[in-house]
């Protein structure tokens, strides 16, 4: 007679495909929720059709994101009721933080609605709108800490790794939604974030992005009991052996303290490129917005860090027709542009934003002008940074490769200064930091030629790597 089988039962596997609108962030909490999610046997699927459950990961920063995410969800719909109803269907970030009752409303097969600050409690949310009869909603600021609830990161992110370090926002910028879904200024203890690092580095990772709503806002607690600056928590992060390249975004000039910018000339692991958002270069604009400092400050902080590290370049943000915003204000922004010099940029028409005070304010720009300065604006940001590629050409830099290109025999990477850059090569050449030589330019990417063989410490092939 056979003993009967108890060797555990491996649970079915589910399909879970999320889709992610706007910042890095975002991105980092895509992921975090998919390894929330395995546990419960969900593994990620490349197309909605037939998936198990749907995440639309939304972001509220940019215009339109209201009508993009209802546009998704009327495609997915269908999707639904091809399943016979069984896709649960999620909306997630901050959209979802800010819409949540208009979301439910218009889309009422909708099964799970979740702020930024709740995804560690998406298992209970699931087993809940198995048996609810309406949407599970889930859009308050937890009292307990989400990032103790979640567990380590499981699946290897690549060469490149992003790690959240701070969240919300206490600046209250007119125009920004931020401090109502993401909430309140909080940094993530330093052994946490260390701990975390070591295990991406453990996964592949050469290089980190140290991401948050603020991230030079900082202030995590320190093993020592102390408040700890991003400065000290990027000099701790340099020790950890494997971990070749350090970044961080988003950054508010009014954090830009005298500490951080000596990290940028100490450590050589940090990145030769800062993006810093500026959003005008009008005192009475940047006053409008509350952003607390003046367009010399900016430039006074330009010129220390360029100070601290000869070769560094900035990025930044600009918004083109903020409410008040007269045609001298719009010069005065394209005078700062010129004064600076940036290597890349984003720049938009400002996009009213319910609930913000800069949306019910008094002379709001008409369309029509809001484009004619959007346009001068990246016209001007569109010469810079072709001028700044063109000023590669020749040089011998590291670049760190990340995976194939877009056409055969071609591998993609980074340069220091961010830039997507192309060589020829194999796959075996994926997570190595290897000399090259630049050999053209284009507006937004770089040719390479590589010119010598590991960095001292590269791992010798793509299976070491990975180990």
């Amino acid at each position: 007679m056979t003993s009967p089988d108890r060797s555990p039962q491996k649970r079915p596997e589910k399909r879970l495909f999320v889709k992610t609108w706007g910042c890095q962030m975002n991105v980092y909490d895509s992921a975090r929720m998919a390894d929330v999610l395995a546990p419960l046997g969900y593994a990620p699927s490349d197309t909605p059709e037939g998936a198990d459950m749907v995440i639309l990961n939304t972001c509220h920063i940019r215009e339109k994101a209201s009508e993009k995410l209802f546009s998704e969800l009327g495609r997915l719909r269908a999707a639904k009721e091809a399943t016979g109803g069984r896709m649960v269907l999620a909306v997630a970030g901050c959209v979802a933080q800010a819409e949540g009752a208009e979301i439910t409303a218009r889309a009422p097969f909708v099964d799970i609605v979740l702020g930024p600050q709740s995804y560690h409690r998406l298992p209970e949310m699931v087993a809940r709108a198995s048996r609810a009869a309406g949407a599970v909603i889930d859009t308050d600021f937890p009292t307990e800490e989400k990032f103790d609830h979640l567990p380590e990161v499981s699946a290897p992110q690549g060469p490149i790794a992003f790690l959240t370090i701070q969240e919300g926002c206490d600046k209250f910028c007119s125009f920004c939604v931020v401090p109502y879904t993401r909430g309140a200024e909080y940094s993530r203890p330093a052994a946490a974030v260390v701990a975390e690092a070591k295990r991406l580095v453990a996964q592949g990772a050469r290089e980190i992005a140290l991401l948050g709503q603020n991230v030079n806002a900082y202030h995590g607690e320190g093993p020592d009991g102390r408040s700890w600056s991003l400065g000290r928590l990027l000099r701790e992060m340099a020790g950890i052996e494997g971990l070749d390249r350090l970044r961080y975004t988003t950054s508010h000039p009014r954090d830009m303290h005298d500490d951080l910018i000596a990290a940028h000339a100490e450590i050589p692991a940090l990145m030769p490129f800062l993006h810093l958002p500026v959003q005008s270069g009008s005192d009475r604009v940047l006053k409008l917005m509350n952003r607390g400092h003046a367009a010399a400050d900016f430039l006074r902080i330009a010129e220390k860090l360029r100070a601290a590290r000869a070769d560094l370049a900035l990025s930044s943000d600009f918004i083109a027709g903020h409410p008040g915003e007269t045609d001298e204000d719009h010069r005065a922004t394209l005078r700062l542009i010129e004064q600076v010099g940036f290597a890349q940029a984003f720049s938009f028409k400002y996009s009213a934003r319910p609930g913000t005070p800069a949306s019910g304010a008094p002379l709001q720009v008409p369309e029509a002008e809001k484009d004619r300065r959007l346009q001068e604006i990246q016209a001007l940001l569109r010469e810079q940074q072709v001028a700044f590629n063109r000023s590669r050409l020749g040089m011998h830099m590291d670049v760190l490769f990340t995976g194939p290109g877009r056409h055969p025999g071609q591998m993609a990477g980074r340069s220091p200064w961010l830039q997507p850059v192309h060589a020829e090569g194999g796959p075996e050449l994926a997570g190595r930091i290897l000399p090259c030589e630049i050999i053209a330019t284009h507006p937004n990417s770089l040719a390479a030629r590589i010119v010598g063989g590991a960095r001292s410490g590269d791992p010798p092939n793509q299976e070491k790597a990975a180990a």
